[in-house]
């Protein structure tokens, strides 16, 4: 399938640089007069685990982030120029987690308004439940003020997202987690202060889920836009995550906040196609043109769960209804989209020369991380160790269901009852790798928390060994180590390891580094790689 969509005059293709850092689509660009000049994308243009994207426009710069689950540091802050060209250039908390938040986070927001930017994000309260919070900066990247929660419900609050009525008034709009519970789950708005801190007044419903409908169980992830007379809600319905998925895309609209709301009857909008499953949750973003578009995420049907829920962009069609469409009621496999100049990058190429670790690599959340970086003679990651089940992790998003990661570790430096390598994770407890410890390599698995040894042989001599994960369709994955990169040693007779087991129901596998053991132990990597 192939949607032409703002199609104007081609006169040839160029393809896209790579450089460092970026996370972008395959694309080429249309040369054509700098006022209609478009770009022709593949989607995902945010490939790999960013679900529940949010962008805003400021100017000619798209800002975006993402949730980040249990994954730090928090938030990623991506910027384009073009919609479709992202480079992580931050994070909302790079260093800590807020104050106030333990776990679970969620479904941020991105909004700006007179020279501020603003953060709604979710997060399980200390000792609570899910709430929304918020924090701010006077620049994309920050430094962020955080200011704490905003609404916290007995069932739990999510899906933050600003609004201002047709008075001008500013409105929080949220989600009740109700479905957590087996009840409803209303769509709130509540006014709020000028200064994003506190909510006044009273809350009161816009909408809610209609069982027995598309929506199933849940409406969530509200995000509001106003076209002529009417407020416009996109919505998602239904089951958000994991292999029984069945997510969609919804639209209510409403002359007023207060309403009444009007579902459209020809919901969902948007709903899976062979390439793309369970789409939504997503923001709606004008660009300079006046094009609206939807930069969303969705499950893709081949790789599914293990690279996680990718972020899609789609544009927006405006009937003579008054309601949006889109293209084939689902996610666009190609499109276009006007552009300016952008870059591209699919690249995990790592060789730990530049004084400091690339925005992409992170770590579980509430893991204290302790390395430090050699950018003489060649470069050189040291990574201090930990005694948790997997010690000190460094991971990055995967993207596709087939993939090979390949890092070289060196062998003199690693201390007696250290385990360090390469591995796939889901979570703190379950994972897969292969390590040097106490002179052998080790093929190990944890599952459930339980750590066991699959295989294990003598390791060579030599100051570095190299160690090598082969991932097909997901979950499949073959272990090797070498001494020089060109022959390989199997491991387990060469048989994949299942890691089916590995994705939890909200994210997707990243793959890594790690380093186990005593806290005064350090690993010493000389680069990571990770080739599709």
């Amino acid at each position: 399938m192939k949607i032409q969509a703002l199609l104007f005059g081609f006169i040839g293709f160029i393809a896209f640089s790579c450089s460092s850092n970026t996370t972008t689509s395959q694309n080429t660009e249309t040369i054509e007069p700098a006022a209609t000049r478009t770009i022709s994308y593949t989607n995902p243009v945010l490939p790999g685990d960013y679900a529940d994207p949010s962008v805003v426009r400021v100017g000619n710069d798209y800002w975006a982030t993402a949730t980040s689950s249990e994954w730090a540091p928090l938030y990623p802050i991506l910027h384009s120029t073009n919609l479709v060209d992202w480079e992580t250039v931050g994070h909302v908390f790079p260093d800590k987690l807020p104050d106030w938040a333990e776990a679970h986070f969620w479904a941020p927001e991105i909004a700006y308004e007179d020279g501020r930017y603003y953060i709604y994000y979710t997060a399980k309260k200390k000792g609570g439940n899910l709430c929304v919070g918020v924090a701010s900066a006077s620049s994309p990247t920050g430094p962020y003020t955080d200011h704490g929660p905003l609404v916290c419900q007995e069932v739990g609050s999510i899906d933050g997202f600003e609004v201002r009525d047709e008075n001008g008034d500013l409105y929080l709009v949220w989600k009740e987690d109700g479905n957590s519970k087996g009840l409803p789950t209303p769509i709130w708005a509540q006014r709020m202060n000028e200064e994003r801190t506190a909510l006044t007044g009273e809350m009161f419903e816009m909408f809610r889920n209609d069982p027995g409908t598309w929506e199933g169980g849940l409406v969530e992830g509200p995000a509001i836009v106003k076209r002529g007379d009417y407020f416009y809600t996109f919505y998602a319905g239904d089951k958000c995550c994991g292999r029984e998925c069945t997510y969609g895309v919804g639209v209510a609209r409403a002359k007023s906040l207060r309403g009444p709301w009007e579902k459209y009857e020809n919901n969902p909008i948007m709903m899976q196609n062979e390439e793309w499953k369970c789409p939504g949750h997503g923001t709606v973003v004008t660009d300079q043109n006046g094009n609206d578009y939807f930069l969303y995420h969705a499950y893709n049907t081949k790789s599914f769960v293990y690279p996680g829920r990718q972020g899609l962009l789609d544009k927006i069609n405006w009937g003579e209804d008054g309601w949006p469409h889109f293209e084939n009621h689902s996610p666009a496999i190609t499109a276009q989209v006007p552009t300016g100049n952008g870059s591209a990058d699919l690249n995990a190429n790592e060789e730990f020369n530049t004084g400091e670790l690339s925005n992409t690599w992170q770590w579980p959340v509430g893991q204290q991380t302790s390395y430090t970086l050699n950018s003489s003679n060649n470069g050189q990651l040291k990574l201090q160790a930990s005694p948790e089940k997997l010690g000190t992790v460094l991971g990055k998003r995967t993207e596709q269901a087939n993939y090979t990661a390949t890092t070289a570790l060196n062998t003199s430096g690693l201390a007696q009852g250290a385990m360090a390598g390469l591995t796939a994770i889901g979570d703190p407890d379950n994972a897969v790798g292969v390590a040097l410890s106490n002179n052998e390599i080790v093929l190990w698995s944890v599952r459930g928390g339980t750590m066991k040894t699959i295989d294990k042989a003598a390791a060579p001599t030599g100051e570095t060994v190299q160690l090598q994960l082969k991932t097909q369709d997901g979950d499949q994955m073959q272990f090797a180590w070498s001494t020089d990169g060109t022959n390989w040693n199997t491991l387990n007779n060469g048989q994949a390891v299942d890691a089916s087991y590995l994705p939890p129901w909200d994210r997707g596998v990243r793959v890594g580094l790690n380093a186990k053991g005593p806290a005064n132990a350090t690993a010493a990597f000389d680069w990571f790689r990770v080739k599709d």
